[in-house]
């Protein structure tokens, strides 16, 4: 496996519903200490997004376009 598959595996996935919508990171549930600049993510064109700052990985349950928008 390269260095950038095993990478991908090592980072977190955040299963997120249409109600977390607008998703940003970092997300409530996550600590103080290891905070950076909120981000707006957009999780429903293609039901998953990657927090630029941190790599958390996002995925809305049920799939791109299921939002109540």
């Amino acid at each position: 496996m390269s260095e950038a598959g095993a990478a991908s595996k090592a980072l977190p996935v955040v299963e997120v519903t249409a109600k977390d919508l607008p998703l940003y990171c970092p997300n409530p549930t996550m600590p103080l200490w290891s905070s950076h600049p909120r981000v707006f993510l957009d999780v429903e064109a293609d039901g998953e997004a990657l927090c630029p700052y941190c790599g958390t990985r996002y995925r809305l349950a049920g799939g791109a376009g299921k939002g109540s928008h």
